[in-house]
């Protein structure tokens, strides 16, 4: 039973096959190395198999999309039919199991997490296809060609994609086939590779061998569970969610140069594959705590089109770096003026002009990754970014005849109520921005100063009679539905209409509940119960940011059945095809907002200075948490149970408990804090 219990907490297993769920499936069972992506397509697909490369787009503009790309992993068996399906995430590897007309057959595929680019697939059967059409489906390649052993593609677009590949066939010992294929894709976000570098890194697959590959991808995920998964004991089913998730954050952004991480991650078309500030507040502090070196990617993605930015904030009047809403390869502006609803009617899509977040969230990335990394080599960078975006906040306010400072004609992330001012989450994130860029940043005193008086005036919408913040200007006179007035299970905006939805305080996503995951030094404690009181009835969850917010400030305030609740639902957003749309990608940044609703909300942990504090909330039926974070290459592990937790530390640091006031030193031996009645107390 234990080798049962543990085969599921490690796999999605999928034992049919259905037509109708075919594609979601296929966004599930995505085999992810970083740069490239390929959905797992049913073997026999004549269509192709989705296969794309991180930041390589083609067309411009709203239309700019990520590239299709030859595909790889489709089976050597005529007329198979599929019966299952294993999907192993403790090493990446994806094995399915076939009939075909000569009986049974398998198939093992999987994309090398130890050399991104480099896919591999196994094929045995008692019958290949005597006529096979060749190791890539060539329907997306511009150029390609073979010589006797090698085939070889090149795709076009911002940049491009070189891709070679090689097959071998031989008998085996129980007279079946067994086909062996190796690919190797050269990607380059500025020119298409030549041929040569994808026939180079094909060469040196060939080298080792599939059997070498399989033991350095094994390796390869074995280094990265140890610093990246959370054990959680007690809830078996949670457990194999969260660590589905986890695959998925980990296999989506390479160690390089840069990484443009879209909404989907590299399992699906959704959204274009343009990249939203979700990679930047959900995505990012996940792999910043664990994988520093890909954090360091999706950074230097800002950091390269950050002259786009400036010249963004000048086309608008303003001084500083405007972050654009929707980004593809240039880092201009491409969210779409126009998109049909439901019924075919063109509606105005108003993100990309008014949701200016994003400039702050980005910014709030930047010194997030800076705080845990240490890295030296981005530090000026970061503090440059920092200036620039307070340049533009600075710029952008209006300051009345009373002195205080607005922001005006915007959009919170609750996206229902458009061309609001004073929205709380875009002006405490701007006043976050201006005061981090004063502290840290290359300006002199006087500007400075003038972002501290900026920062100080700024409207933030929160009533200390109520203790709550207010949305947003006006928001506490809007009609006060909550989802409860609304028929069980109806669409919101199909009831009311889109400005029937505006005249409302229902709320799409939380909006001002993040300000208590983000910046909580910045609300004051004593709001986020009152703030979750008035915002959690009213909220829809219309998008899947939604529910791993209110499951960390809800961790956080210590309401467990609640934040469980709205845990085990972002958890399974995918598995359970919750939004509907799994078919078009995974929630990448649902998933990144997992380990923040485990990490910074159940467990409690903050970061002050290079020490860290926990604040932990075993929910009930857990019999123990354990996780681990690097900090400044200094990796914590953590294990908590419900009047325990053990604290190591590879190097002497500061931890703090619970409510204790002095800090205790950890090392490698580990310190065990005991509660009771008198709070935290350290057993040694």
């Amino acid at each position: 039973m234990a080798r049962d219990d543990d085969r599921r907490a490690w796999t999605v297993e999928i034992d049919d096959f259905d037509t109708v769920d075919e594609e979601a499936r296929a966004t599930l069972l995505t085999l992810g190395d970083g740069i490239i992506g390929t959905r797992a397509d049913s073997p026999g697909d004549t269509e192709g198999t989705g296969v794309v490369a991180a930041g390589i787009y083609q067309g411009a503009g709203a239309e700019a999309a990520l590239a299709p790309l030859p595909g790889w992993n489709h089976a050597p068996f005529e007329g198979a039919v599929v019966r299952g399906r294993v999907l192993d995430l403790r090493d990446g590897t994806l094995r399915t199991e076939l009939d075909t007309p000569g009986g049974e057959a398998s198939v093992l595929t999987f994309a090398s997490l130890a050399r991104p680019g480099t896919a591999v697939l196994v094929a045995e059967g008692a019958d290949l296809e005597e006529d096979r059409p060749g190791p890539l489906r060539l329907s997306a390649a511009a150029e390609h060609g073979r010589d006797d052993t090698r085939w070889w593609a090149r795709v076009h677009g911002s940049g491009g994609v070189s891709v070679a590949a090689s097959e071998r066939v031989a008998r085996t010992a129980a007279a079946r086939m067994r086909l062996e294929r190796l690919v190797a894709y050269a990607t380059d976000p500025r020119q298409a590779p030549r041929p040569e570098a994808a026939l180079e890194a094909l060469e040196a697959a060939e080298r080792l061998g599939v059997e070498n590959l399989l033991a350095e991808q094994r390796s390869a995920w074995a280094r990265r569970w140890s610093a990246a998964d959370i054990r959680i004991e007690g809830d078996p089913e949670l457990q194999r969610s969260v660590r589905f998730c986890l695959f998925h954050l980990m296999g989506s952004v390479a160690d390089r140069a840069e990484a443009a991480l879209g909404a989907k991650g590299l399992s699906g078309p959704g959204y274009r594959g343009h990249v939203f500030w979700d990679t930047d507040v959900f995505v990012l502090p996940f792999l910043a705590s664990t994988h520093p070196p890909a954090a360091r990617a999706l950074v230097g993605y800002r950091l390269q089109r950050l002259d786009a930015a400036r010249a963004a904030a000048a086309r608008g009047g303003f001084e500083g770096a405007r972050f654009p809403w929707e980004s593809a390869d240039t880092g201009d502006e491409v969210t779409p003026a126009w998109l049909p609803d439901a019924s075919g009617n063109l509606i105005r899509i108003l993100t990309g002009e008014q949701e200016e977040h994003i400039t702050a969230d980005v910014a709030w990335a930047m010194a997030r990754y800076q705080a845990w990394s240490g890295d030296d080599r981005t530090l000026g960078a970061c503090r440059e970014l920092l200036c620039e975006t307070a340049r533009y906040w600075a710029s952008r306010v209006r300051v009345d005849s009373g002195g205080a400072a607005h922001i005006e004609g915007v959009i919170g992330p609750d996206e229902y109520h458009e061309s609001i001012d004073d929205n709380a989450f875009t002006n405490v994130m701007a006043r976050w921005n201006l005061l981090q860029a004063a502290a840290r940043g290359r300006a002199g005193a006087e500007e400075a100063g003038r972002w501290r008086r900026c920062a100080a005036a700024l409207v933030d919408g929160y009533d200390p009679t109520g203790r709550r913040h207010e949305q947003f200007a006006g928001y506490f006179d809007l009609e006060p539905l909550t989802v409860a007035d609304l028929p069980r299970g109806a669409d919101p905006a199909e009831v009311l209409g889109r400005e029937g939805l505006q005249r409302t305080q229902l709320v799409k996503q939380a909006d001002v509940l993040m300000l208590h995951l983000l910046v909580p030094e910045l609300v004051p404690a004593e709001s986020l119960g009152p703030d979750l009181d008035l915002y959690e009835p009213r909220t829809t969850h219309a998008s899947s940011l939604s529910a791993p917010v209110h499951a960390a400030v809800l961790g956080r305030a210590g309401r467990l059945d609640e934040a469980l609740a709205y845990l085990r639902r972002s958890a399974t957003t995918d598995l359970d095809d919750r939004e509907g749309n799994t078919r078009q990608g995974l929630h990448i940044a649902a998933m990144g907002g997992v380990w923040h609703a485990l990490v910074h909300g159940i467990a409690g942990l903050e970061l002050h200075g290079q020490n860290l504090t926990l604040h932990p909330h075993l929910p009930p039926g857990w019999d123990a948490l354990e996780f681990q974070v690097l900090l400044h290459d200094v990796a914590f592990r953590f294990r908590v149970l419900p009047d325990r937790v053990t604290v190591r530390s590879q190097r002497a640091r500061g931890v703090r408990v619970g409510t204790r006031e002095e800090w205790i030193e950890v090392g490698a031996d580990g310190v065990v804090l005991e509660h009771d009645a008198r709070g935290w107390r350290s057993t040694q």
